[in-house]
């Protein structure tokens, strides 16, 4: 039984230079579209395995969070799965109906260098 531990921990993708993205995008949102976020990333750690509406399959290694926020804005944090971990690697407002393929990109640029 799971007694309320976390079946995938998330930690944030670091870059060679030491830079997290994920967490530099967060810390410039306003407090309450971070909040929003920050459950739902804790809702996926806590109830892994999880679906739509929450969590979409991308393909390959990729999956994303679906976060609403205050105003009608869509926000959406991709990222991995790598040894038990969830790894945010790439997080975004997004503006478009399909999320941008330049953003799913970077997310499968930075899985190369997840568990390195």
């Amino acid at each position: 039984m799971n007694l309320g531990l976390k079946r995938l921990p998330a930690s944030f993708y670091r870059s060679d230079r030491g830079r997290e993205p994920v967490r530099e995008w967060l810390k410039g949102l306003e407090p309450e579209d971070r909040k929003a976020i920050g459950e739902d990333i804790k809702d996926v750690e806590f109830s892994w395995p999880i679906g739509m509406p929450l969590v979409r399959w991308l393909g390959r290694e990729l999956w994303e969070v679906r976060s609403h926020l205050p105003r009608g804005r869509i926000a959406r944090v991709l990222f991995c799965v790598d040894q038990g971990n969830m790894v945010l690697l790439h997080g975004f407002i997004k503006k478009t109906q399909k999320t941008p393929q330049r953003d799913i990109a970077l997310a499968l640029k930075r899985i190369k260098g997840v568990g390195t």
